[in-house]
């Protein structure tokens, strides 16, 4: 009998002890391996025994940047929210000897419910059920802001002074490290982005990430939210900043195609944009004035990231399909965050 071949970027055969050493329950049956489809950053598999099955987080294969893709900061701050009302997988296991599996990784529970990749899924939602998920999404992500840092051992966890500066800062290091290519509109928005720095608010922890797809939705209830995925950039900082990046991906098919590989397009039901703003100023009490600057910075920052991606596949490191759109894709953010900045009320975003 034929068996699927195991996937770049997991040693099952030394995986196996460290699994019987470490994970409850592990059987000691040879394990197998199958890449999630959906990831475009860190690698995602689902590892079984035959009996249970883990989920298993690993940094991609290769052209990994200074800060970015660290196992144990995601590790961390999963556990540390266990007990919140931020609803997140158990983490069981976390392993930094990269003799194991050739890079740091952790192992997580498997949890089960529906993630929203595309068009297909989300039509399959009725209208008050759109409606309950674009209400859970910004309750979720009021949530992660909620929590008191200090008090789940996360005081540590950034460095909150100053965030907006180092975020821009720190990114255009990052573009400096990934391009491949000249695109002086980059340089531009962020001269912009440096020009229009926000006071920041009080700080909280911020995912990085937050979108419909790092989410997992109850199987018996379309409008729960049963797990957060993906902490890989979270750290204590600017709210708003989170913000920004899930307006980025609402509704806007280049995004969501960066995402997911596929266009997911808006429906009835679902709120637009200014009901998400709406929302959230509602749930969570915060001044959104300033919030044209963080949906800027968002569109910056995800051009920069996508453009790792993009070194990526041109080094042949990436594992899965509908990586050779993404260097097209590039411009077109940037091109967007400038048409935003010139749009803003900020005089400054202007120009």
């Amino acid at each position: 009998m034929s068996t699927a071949p195991t996937p770049d970027g997991v040693d099952l055969e030394r995986l196996g002890p460290w699994f019987a050493a470490n994970i409850p329950g592990t059987t000691g049956t040879p394990l197998t391996a199958t890449l999630i489809a959906g990831g475009r950053s860190n690698l995602t598999y689902v590892v079984t025994d035959g009996t249970t099955e883990w989920v298993l987080r690993r940094p991609p294969l290769g052209h990994v940047l200074p800060t970015a893709h660290d196992m144990a900061r995601e590790a961390r701050v999963m556990g540390a929210l266990r007990d919140t009302a931020v609803p997140v997988p158990v983490v069981l296991g976390f392993c930094e000897d990269v003799g194991v599996n050739g890079a740091p990784f952790y192992v997580m529970e498997k949890v089960d419910g529906v993630i929203h990749r595309d068009a297909r899924s989300l039509a399959a939602l009725t209208v008050d059920e759109a409606g309950r998920v674009s209400h859970a999404l910004v309750d979720v992500l009021a949530d992660i802001h909620a929590v008191d840092y200090e008090a789940v051992g996360l005081g540590d966890f950034g460095r909150p002074d100053g965030y907006c500066e180092r975020q821009v800062r720190r990114w255009g290091e990052q573009w400096e490290r990934s391009k491949t290519r000249e695109i002086p509109a980059v340089d531009e928005v962020a001269r912009r982005l440096r020009a229009a720095l926000p006071p920041s608010g009080a700080p909280t922890i911020v995912h990085g990430d937050y979108r419909l797809d790092n989410t997992m939705m109850a199987l018996d209830d379309p409008g729960r939210i049963v797990a957060v995925l993906d902490w890989e950039m979270s750290t204590l900082g600017d709210p708003l900043a989170d913000l920004g990046l899930f307006l980025l991906y609402w509704g806007q098919s280049d995004a969501q195609v960066i995402a997911t590989g596929s266009a997911i397009g808006t429906q009835e039901g679902f709120l637009d944009h200014d009901g998400i703003v709406e929302a959230y100023a509602a749930r969570s009490g915060r001044d959104l004035g300033q919030l044209d600057w963080y949906e800027v910075f968002a569109a910056y920052k995800l051009a920069i990231i996508v453009e790792g991606i993009n070194a990526r596949f041109q080094m042949g490191k990436t594992l899965g399909e509908g990586f050779e759109a993404m260097g097209a894709m590039v411009a077109g953010l940037i091109d967007g965050a400038l048409d935003r900045a010139g749009r803003s009320s900020i005089a400054a975003l202007r120009g």
